[in-house]
């Protein structure tokens, strides 16, 4: 009896993925816009973020203009990988391009079906695990380099403020986009452990940067500076990540309410269910043989 109350915690169902998958069209709509406008604005926000992302690595997109004829390895490349910030817009890139895509599909399908709801059900799921965390990264990125990184040099240049402003400032608009104007979400709780594991993976990338190219990517990250600060640093993302999601889950979930013509979606009441179901497993007893039965 154990394991099927387990099995109810792992299914796809627990994570947010109903059978039939979205059959409202949540995730492609708008209580706000058309969806040939959403698909467009969707399509618009990819164009922007990826020639952003791109121009933020002009080593990697033409290496060949590079003014040091030496041979040069890895290691001599800009550091897009090391740092949370360019990870997680790409994490924007990525959903942006597969949201935009699907908004458009259903748009020339006559707003019946978008392809994500006839694919492997492990697609579906990892689209709504990106989604959420495009709806958290980013403003985590926002909030700390603002309060932590931000410096005099942040607008010294035309450019430098072009691109802290797409990469610290517009990423949070277009995740505002997500949760206030489209019928997406809210994600599920069980969202909130996988995505808090991934976080914590990037600390792992930060000391293996330093491992093996001699640098942290953000000073407050090496423990020879900050020593006990450090795992203060750490243990307060963790817990602000976790009333993030705690306050977009609730924002989403108000504008549902408010404004979704289709209300809360129904996996809300599946992961409602799970939860009952385990905890009355143990509470079932054996009935008593009565005479009737010898």
């Amino acid at each position: 009896m154990r394991l099927t109350g387990l099995r109810s915690y792992l299914s796809y169902e627990w994570f947010g993925v109903s059978a039939p998958f979205d059959p409202a069209c949540r995730l492609v709509t708008s209580p706000f816009f058309s969806p040939l406008s959403l698909g467009a604005l969707r399509l618009l926000f990819a164009i922007y973020s990826l020639v952003t992302t791109i121009t933020q690595t002009p080593d990697l997109a033409w290496p060949n203009k590079r003014s040091d004829p030496e041979p040069c390895d890895w290691s001599c490349y800009p550091s897009i990988f090391s740092y949370f910030t360019d990870l997680s817009y790409i994490g924007l890139v990525a959903y942006f391009w597969a949201s935009s895509i699907q908004t458009i599909v259903f748009v020339l399908r006559g707003q019946k079906a978008y392809p994500l709801q006839k694919w492997p059900r492990i697609l579906q799921l990892l689209h709504i695990l990106l989604y959420t965390t495009i709806t958290i990264f980013p403003i985590i990125v926002t909030v700390v380099f603002w309060a932590l990184l931000a410096s005099s040099s942040t607008f010294s240049t035309q450019y430098s403020v072009w691109s802290n402003v797409s990469q610290h400032a517009m990423n949070s608009g277009f995740t505002l986009f997500e949760i206030l104007l489209t019928n997406a979400g809210p994600s599920p709780w069980s969202h909130i452990t996988p995505c808090l594991v991934l976080f914590a993976c990037y600390l792992g990338v930060a000391y293996i940067t330093h491992a093996t190219q001699g640098f942290y990517s953000y000073d407050f990250l090496d423990p020879s500076v900050q020593h006990g600060l450090l795992a203060v640093y750490i243990i307060g993302m963790g817990v602000g990540y976790c009333i993030l999601f705690t306050i977009v889950k609730g924002i989403c979930t108000l504008r549902c309410r408010l404004v979704s013509p289709h209300g809360l979606n129904p996996s809300e009441q599946v992961q409602s269910e799970a939860l009952d179901e385990w905890e009355h497993i143990d509470v079932e007893q054996p009935k008593e043989s009565t005479g009737s039965e010898a």
